[in-house]
């Protein structure tokens, strides 16, 4: 049986209902937390972000030496980089004010190659800013994705933005569809869809071919 990307939106979120992503209280911490989870599962990022919630203003966390920064999000490993990572995303942020609103006035594309030119910033973390906090509709490759969609048969392209482009290109989207999307697929992933399968219960398991990697 086969399934089509829509189709697969629909049981997911008939499954497990809306997720009101990201999980943050405001803008500067979805993106601070989307660098910080980089390499490393979602707890250990939350584990720095909390030590560094005084500091979650853009002006703060620009007073923080580089050294500072890396001593209070080490729980999330990678410290040092990641540390040098949201010092040069804060230069970038600077030069919008930190306005997240004149931020979301740009060109979708303008705003990703801007972030992609950011030291540090891969494809992923750039579109989960630009879909969670920019409001611009894209739908965001993780390897949660990659693993579901490799599973249940997809022949998906090898390349970020070829397997970006390909389901784009079939599901006419807007942001609330592809916010929904990306956390469902994460949802999935993280009670169905493990390294180490749990199928029963799956609401995916008659259309899945059972693709391991």
């Amino acid at each position: 049986m086969t399934i089509s990307y829509e189709q697969l939106y629909s049981r997911l979120f008939d499954c497990y209902g809306p997720q009101n992503w990201w999980p943050a209280e405001t803008p500067l911490e979805m993106m601070v937390g989307a660098i910080l989870v980089q390499n490393t599962n979602w707890r250990n990022a939350e584990k720095a972000l909390l030590n560094v919630e005084p500091y979650l203003f853009p002006e703060s966390l620009e007073s923080l030496t580089t050294d500072e920064l890396a001593q209070m999000i080490r729980p999330s490993g990678f410290f040092n980089i990641k540390a040098k990572r949201i010092k040069a995303f804060l230069e970038w942020f600077k030069t919008y004010h930190y306005d997240v609103e004149r931020v979301k006035e740009s060109d979708k594309q303008q705003l990703r190659n801007e972030l992609l030119d950011i030291n540090g910033i891969g494809r992923e973390t750039a579109d989960a800013m630009l879909l969670y906090v920019f409001a611009k509709p894209l739908f965001v490759v993780d390897n949660y994705a990659r693993r579901i969609f490799y599973r249940i048969g997809f022949d998906m392209p090898t390349t970020y933005d070829g397997f970006q482009n390909q389901v784009e290109n079939a599901i006419s989207g807007d942001v609330q569809l592809f916010n929904e999307f990306h956390a469902l697929l994460v949802e999935h992933a993280k009670i169905h869809c493990r390294k180490t399968p749990v199928c029963q219960g799956c609401p995916l398991v008659d259309v899945c071919a059972r693709r391991l990697d």
